[in-house]
């Protein structure tokens, strides 16, 4: 695996965003997209629909984006990774602390919910007791997946030798990463 300092070469032109929740893939995603001059496509936008119901078009939308030769996403929802692993030359997986993640997440789900922010297609969060009582709230979801990352992604090296794997493991190292990035474009 490659680190925050190591050259990239050539520069990537699919990459994904790897993480739990809450450690700024999306964010990450997007000055990735911009430090290297390609489009953005955010897969929970393409993924929710109204009510929170999944989009019956979001599969198609994932071939078709992914099918172009630049773009950056995040590499979530189970039934399209194998496929984002196939096209993507680069992967940024996000491994913060543990503390960090989950403060995140809680500071932003808690953020969301207080001011109603409309998500994907209206969604907005759900009311903060619902974190007792659906197993799918963010917040649980977040604490019963942290561990997936660390068991899926460094067995990406063997399945998957195409792809570069960058390791960020702290906000400064993702910070000298894309800021490398932004250097070797200019």
């Amino acid at each position: 695996m490659l680190g925050a300092g190591d050259v990239l070469d050539p520069p990537p032109r699919r990459v994904l965003v790897a993480g739990t929740a809450g450690v700024g893939k999306t964010t990450t995603a997007r000055r990735i997209a911009q430090a290297v001059g390609v489009p953005h496509t955010e897969l929970d936008a393409l993924y929710h629909g109204p009510g929170w119901a999944v989009l019956p078009t979001f599969e198609q939308e994932v071939e078709d984006f992914t099918a172009r030769g630049t773009w950056v996403s995040e590499w979530q929802y189970r039934q399209v990774r194998a496929l984002l692993v196939e096209r993507a030359d680069t992967m940024v997986w996000l491994d913060l602390p543990r503390r960090v993640a989950f403060w995140r997440l809680l500071r932003r789900t808690v953020r969301r919910r207080l001011r109603r922010t409309v998500l994907w297609n209206g969604n907005v969060e759900p009311p903060l007791w619902t974190f007792v009582t659906r197993r799918e709230h963010i917040l649980r979801w977040g604490i019963a997946k942290r561990n997936e990352m660390r068991r899926q992604v460094p067995a990406l090296a063997d399945s998957a030798p195409h792809l570069r794997i960058v390791h960020l493991r702290s906000q400064r190292e993702v910070e000298r990463f894309v800021d490398r990035l932004l250097v070797g474009t200019e």
